[in-house]
């Protein structure tokens, strides 16, 4: 527990609702997460209760004048889980500004071994219980008989028997703990004490296993915080010297150094050095990316082989990973569709499962039947009926899949956009930026004169630009400087705007300008006029370098697709989904980027034309949005689902329902899949629920299986599903 966040509390003002947030320890499954939801809600003062069973975070409104929090941490207690603060957003954001730690570090204590864990106590007195039970009875059958097993009996029902009966004073009557409680009594009323011990030893040896599961469903979202660093090499700017800090404590603008080997302290962009990082825990990119000055790097990243100077970007509260992680965990406390149907199901079925019970206990004996027979059966349905395995089967597959999802580097906004993502039929995409690089690249240099060589077309071309900061000038400039092409000097240079550029070169004016510009300044012959024609077919900007009155030749630019678009679409085509280009750019270049990649594009859209075409597409079926996340905001809210091609940025992480960190277009396709893998998951995990829930209450009606093979069922039905869904984290 933090004891500074819950000493700072206690002096805020109680005058009105303040934001609780809580770690509770012990919730395991949305059947507890359920449980809290309804003891808390029902209290008075309380309101926007949201509870996370993944994260075992519960975060509430609270007016004290109403409920004191001491009321409401001791009925969280009461239901049998821990409790501990954690400190809100706001509590966070005060620490910021004055310029302390953010109090996250020492917020979650460590889990304790799984054999110190209360429920594995409890296990180990029973099944001691239940053994010696078994002994005493074995070896003096006649002493004790039945009464042998009482001990191991009454100790679970006691412990499960109070959880039971706080469950339903807290507004819970139908708890897993009162079926297995109202088991177990009759069991013992009826003399089937054997198997009443048995039944308390494997609903607690469920309940560990449910333990277990959990924990390994947050080892991955848990291994990406473990991923930052504790402590960085802090450069103090007013001597230069180097001392270690702790991470979290560094403040946006400060430096640190990352030497070789070591993980980047926070996220920042690099001001001296140049290395190889490899930022595959974040993005999930396998190949190690060059950065040099000016690059952005993430915190958690790899420095392979250079010593780097980082300037911090952003606090320990704010980096990527630590977004990263409240978007998961956001995305874990919203229900998806599914899951809240099958929420509003088990709360109309489990009190008609119970009355099934009863009345296959009672109705028989009243036509004549054995008593003792049939209150047997009647107890073993009640176990049946418990609906935990149903209740786990769709969260527990969203929440493997959210997080499989985030270790490669694909977000999801919620259980809901998830199950979307894999029934689209549709995906639009954005071209500027999203299909393509967003950055225009010399792709073509034609030359005319026969004195003239690409490298001196280029080096002109680079000294009449190089005081520009427009795309094509850019381009033009990164080309010379990757050909090592060096910069000439220039005097009197003007723009024309929409035209050309020109500036003297070595005593002679030389002009930078579009094809109809230049043409007024120098004669272009048919081979010159068809080249450049070819070229502006193929979607490419043309720029001819005249010197005097003579045409040297042509410079052609295009914002290029991106490596892996032309795959990445084809995979998409290959899940039987339909691709398209939604482009505010003309139509000739549209077409051919679209034909080059090999999918429909509609051109020259402005942006409620885009809109227009989007409820057009969705007319047909679900449809995706695929955008660079800040121009294609109304796209991406129209579509059925919104995804961001955003690298990490705030935009991409903010406006979609999802968002692809390393901006692989093929990542589109692994989000359907991984949506599809769900989805099926989801299917299989209710088979497996529902579908041993009827095999047993076939058996039991027909005398077949009795009350410990009922909960073995249930028990085994948990358990199926709950690694069923961690299947899914190896996607």
């Amino acid at each position: 527990m933090n004891q500074a966040a819950g000493a700072d509390r206690t002096s805020f003002p109680t005058n009105g609702p303040q934001a609780l947030r809580y770690r509770v320890k012990g919730m395991d499954c949305p059947t507890c997460a359920g449980k809290i939801e309804t003891a808390v809600s029902r209290l008075p003062g309380v309101a926007d209760v949201r509870v996370n069973y993944g994260s075992q975070v519960l975060d509430l409104a609270l007016d004290e004048a109403a409920t004191p929090r001491t009321e409401l941490e001791g009925r969280i207690e009461r239901l049998g889980y821990g409790v501990a603060p954690l400190p809100t957003a706001a509590e966070l954001a005060l620490a910021q500004a004055s310029g302390g730690a953010p109090p996250v570090e020492t917020a979650e204590e460590p889990e304790p071994p799984l054999w110190r864990t209360r429920k594995a106590l409890l296990g180990i007195l029973i099944g001691a219980l239940f053994a010696a039970g078994f002994l005493v009875e074995r070896v003096a059958p006649g002493v004790v008989g039945e009464y042998a097993y009482w001990p191991g009996a009454l100790v679970g029902l006691a412990y499960y028997g109070r959880r039971a009966a706080v469950a339903a004073f807290a507004g819970t009557p139908f708890s897993i703990e009162m079926l297995m409680s109202v088991a177990t009594a009759g069991a013992l009323a009826i003399h089937a004490a054997e198997e009443a011990a048995i039944v308390v030893l494997l609903f607690t040896v469920g309940e560990m296993l449910e333990v277990v599961a959990a924990g390994r469903a947050r080892a991955g979202i848990k291994a990406l915080a473990a991923l930052v660093p504790k402590t960085a090499r802090l450069v103090d700017e007013a001597d230069g010297t180097i001392r270690e800090v702790a991470a979290a404590s560094l403040a946006v603008g400060q430096v640190v150094v990352v030497r070789p080997g070591d993980r980047v302290p926070a996220d920042g962009v690099i001001t001296d050095g140049a290395s190889s990082l490899d930022e595959s825990p974040i993005t999930g990119e396998s190949v190690p990316k060059p950065k040099e000055v000016g690059d952005p790097v993430y915190a958690g990243s790899v420095n392979a082989d250079g010593a780097l100077q980082v300037r911090v970007t952003k606090t320990a509260a704010d980096n990527t990973v630590a977004r990263i992680l409240h978007l998961v965990e956001e995305a874990q406390a919203s229900k998806s569709p599914t899951a809240r149907f099958i929420d509003r199901f088990s709360a109309v079925y489990t009190p008609i499962a119970f009355a099934f019970a009863a009345a296959v206990a009672v109705v028989p004996p009243l036509l004549g039947a054995d008593w003792g027979t049939w209150i047997y059966r009647g107890l073993a349905l009640l176990l049946i009926a418990c609906p935990c395995a149903l209740v786990l089967s769709t969260p527990a597959a969203i929440a493997s899949g959210l997080a499989a999802g985030a270790r490669r580097g694909l977000l999801v906004k919620g259980g809901a956009a998830l199950e979307v993502i894999g029934r689209v039929r549709t995906v639009a995409f954005d071209k500027t930026g999203t299909l393509t690089a967003g950055r225009p690249r010399v792709s073509d240099i034609l030359v005319f004169a026969p004195d003239a060589s690409e490298r001196s077309l280029l080096g002109l071309a680079a000294a009449v630009e190089s005081g520009s900061s427009h795309p094509i000038a850019r381009a033009i400039l990164d080309r010379a400087s990757a050909d090592g092409v060096p910069l000439r000097p220039t005097r009197d240079a003007r723009a024309i705007p929409g035209k050309a550029v020109s500036a003297t070169v070595m005593g002679q004016t030389v002009l930078v300008a579009s094809p109809r510009h230049a043409a007024e300044s120098a004669r272009l012959g048919p081979e010159a006029e068809g080249g450049i024609a070819d070229l502006e077919a193929a979607g490419k900007t043309v720029v001819i370098v005249v010197r005097g009155a003579e045409a040297l030749g042509a410079i052609a630019v295009r914002d290029e697709p991106r490596a892996d678009a032309a795959a990445g679409i084809s995979a998409l085509r290959k899940l039987g989904v339909r691709s398209v280009m939604l482009t505010g750019d003309n139509r000739r270049t549209g077409e051919a980027v679209a034909s080059e990649l090999g999918l429909d594009v509609k051109a020259e859209l402005l942006p409620q034309d885009k809109l227009a075409e989007i409820a057009a597409l969705k007319a047909a079926g679900p449809v995706a949005m695929v955008g660079d996340g800040i121009n294609d905001a109304p796209a991406l809210a129209a579509a059925s689902v919104g995804i961001a091609m955003g690298g990490g940025t705030d935009a991409a992480l903010e406006t979609a329902d999802a968002a692809v960190l390393n901006d692989r277009v093929g990542d589109v396709a692994a989000l359907v899949s991984l949506s599809r893998a769900t989805l099926g998951n989801i299917r299989q995990n209710v088979a497996i629920a529902l579908g041993l829930k009827a095999v047993f209450l076939v058996t039991t009606i027909a005398g077949i299986t009795g009350l410990w093979p009922a909960i073995l069922a249930d028990t085994g039905a948990t358990v199926l599903v709950t690694a069923n869904a961690l299947r899914l984290l190896r996607a």
